[in-house]
C-alpha cells in the first residue's frame, strides 16, 4: 500500500501519515502480525525525514496499535493469544481433516505437556465453557464521545449474528462487567488497548474487529473533478476526523470537503447547500435524504448521495462469529 503525504497543507504531514497508516490497518490492508515498512521505506515513497515517521510509529506504540519487536521491525499488534487464533478443524487449511483427529492430536499435545486425562479434560472443558460464556452477548464499547463509532459496529453486527448487542461508552463498561460478566468486548483497533485491561479483569475477552476498506468510496473520490464540493456526513466524529485527513492526503486542496455529524441540523443543510457529492455512513441516509426532501427549494441542485452501507469488513464480522462460536 502506498501512502500520499500533502507537504504543503495546514495539517501535519505526521497527522496525514497516522491516520492513513491506522486505516490501513484497520481496514486489514496490513493485517494483524504484519511487518510495517521500514522508516527508510516510507520515507522514500513519502518524502519525509525518518525521524518523523519514527515518531508516528511510536505513537502507534503507545496508542497499541502497533509493536516493536527489537532487531526485526515494527508490526500490526495482534490481540488474540495463540490459543484464542487456533484456526477452526473446518476452515480451508483444514478441510480435509477429520474433527476426531484433530481432537485427538490437542489431547496428545496436552498429554506430551505433562497433563493427565482428568487435567487434560478439565482444560477442554473448561476453554469450551469460557467461550460459550463469550458468545452469550456482544458488548460494542468506545469512548463517549465517539459512540456513533460503535453505533456503526452494532448496527453491521445485529444484522448478522443472532446474539444480543448492545452499545456500551468505555467510560462505563467497569459498571456494566461488574454487574454481568458475560459476553465478548467488541471495539476497533483505535480503542482496543484501553479495553483489553478491562477485559482481563473481569475474565471476558475483547476483540477488534476490522473497517472496509471503502475502495468503492475512494476510487470515486479520487476520480472527481478539481473543484468539486465533496460533504462527508456520519454519525461517529472520529471517523469524519480520519476522512478528512485521508482524503486531503490523497487530493490535497483539489476538493473542498465538509464535513458534519448528521444530527447537526444547521451544518448539514448548509453542506448539503455546497455539495456536489454527499458520502455518508447507513445510518445517516435517511437524515441526508429527508433533509434534502425537506429543503428542496433553497438548493440550486441535487447532490449524487454515495452511501457507504457497510462499515465493517464481511471477513471480519466472519471471524468474529467463528472467535466466539455464534456461526448461524
Amino acid at each position: 500500500m502506498r501512502f500520499q503525504i500533502q507537504q504543503v497543507s495546514d495539517i501535519p504531514a505526521s497527522t496525514q501519515l497516522y491516520n492513513q497508516i491506522c486505516f490501513a490497518i484497520a481496514a486489514r490492508h496490513y493485517p494483524p502480525g504484519h511487518r510495517l515498512p521500514s522508516t527508510r521505506q516510507l520515507a522514500m515513497q513519502t518524502g519525509l525525514h525518518r525521524n518523523t515517521i519514527s515518531k508516528v510509529y511510536r505513537q502507534l506504540e503507545i496508542d497499541g496499535v502497533v509493536e516493536a519487536i527489537a532487531g526485526s521491525g515494527i508490526y500490526v499488534r495482534d490481540n488474540l493469544n495463540k490459543k484464542e487464533f487456533k484456526k477452526s478443524a473446518y476452515s480451508r487449511d483444514n478441510i480435509s481433516k477429520i474433527p476426531d483427529q484433530e481432537a485427538k492430536k490437542a489431547i496428545d499435545n496436552l498429554i506430551n505437556l505433562g497433563c493427565t486425562l482428568h487435567e487434560t479434560r478439565d482444560i477442554l472443558t473448561n476453554e469450551i465453557d469460557w467461550r460459550i460464556k463469550c458468545g452469550s452477548r456482544i458488548i460494542v464499547s468506545t469512548p463517549r464521545e465517539d459512540i456513533g463509532a460503535s453505533m456503526l459496529i452494532a448496527e453491521d453486527l445485529s444484522a448478522t449474528v443472532n446474539v444480543p448487542v448492545e452499545v456500551v461508552p468505555m467510560e462505563e463498561l467497569e459498571k456494566v462487567l461488574s454487574n454481568s460478566n458475560n459476553g465478548t468486548i467488541v471495539t476497533s483497533r483505535y480503542f482496543l488497548q484501553p479495553l483489553e485491561k478491562v477485559a482481563k479483569q473481569h475474565g471476558v475477552r475483547a476483540i477488534a474487529v476490522d473497517l472496509s476498506d471503502f475502495q468503492r468510496e475512494l476510487k470515486i473520490l479520487k476520480e472527481l473533478h478539481a473543484g468539486s464540493s465533496v460533504g462527508i456526513v456520519s454519525i461517529s466524529p472520529g471517523l469524519l476526523r480520519a476522512a478528512e485527513v485521508i482524503i486531503h492526503s490523497i487530493r490535497g486542496s483539489e476538493l473542498m470537503l465538509m464535513t458534519a455529524i448528521s444530527d447537526n441540523k444547521s451544518r448539514l443543510l448548509s453542506l448539503l447547500k455546497t455539495s456536489n457529492h454527499i458520502v455518508c455512513d447507513g445510518p445517516s441516509l435517511s437524515v441526508v435524504e429527508n433533509t434534502l426532501l425537506k429543503n428542496r427549494s433553497q438548493l440550486m441542485r441535487l447532490p449524487q448521495i454515495i452511501c457507504a452501507k457497510n462499515y465493517l469488513s464481511i471477513e471480519t464480522i466472519n471471524q468474529l462469529k467463528k472467535e466466539i462460536g455464534i456461526i448461524n
